[in-house]
């Protein structure tokens, strides 16, 4: 299992907007690479915005960070402040209820 994160500050105030785009525009970009299992955002109080891509192989978590920086380009630089980044790798330890 390979996990692909996107992390970027957001303008304060604009939660629901990149909830918005988010759904509209890069879970299909996302969900249609190979291996792609599962994704995630979440949106801290300092308005920190997490996206975790999961994938069952490491090609695909490069491939969903490739596609989803250039989206992010694209869609969301007038929400945000500054330049998201982006890593990719093994999930090392994992549980679930």
């Amino acid at each position: 299992m390979y996990a692909a994160i996107r992390h970027a500050k957001a303008k304060s105030g604009s939660a629901e907007e990149l909830a918005r785009r988010i759904k509209e525009g890069a879970i299909p970009i996302i969900s249609d690479v190979e291996g792609f299992m599962a994704y995630y955002v979440v949106y801290a109080g300092d308005d920190t915005v997490t996206a975790i891509s999961v994938f069952n192989n490491y090609a695909g978590a490069e491939e969903a960070n490739r596609r989803a920086l250039a989206w992010i380009d694209d869609n969301l630089g007038p929400l945000l402040i500054g330049q998201a980044t982006a890593v990719a790798g093994p999930v090392i330890v994992h549980t679930k209820a």
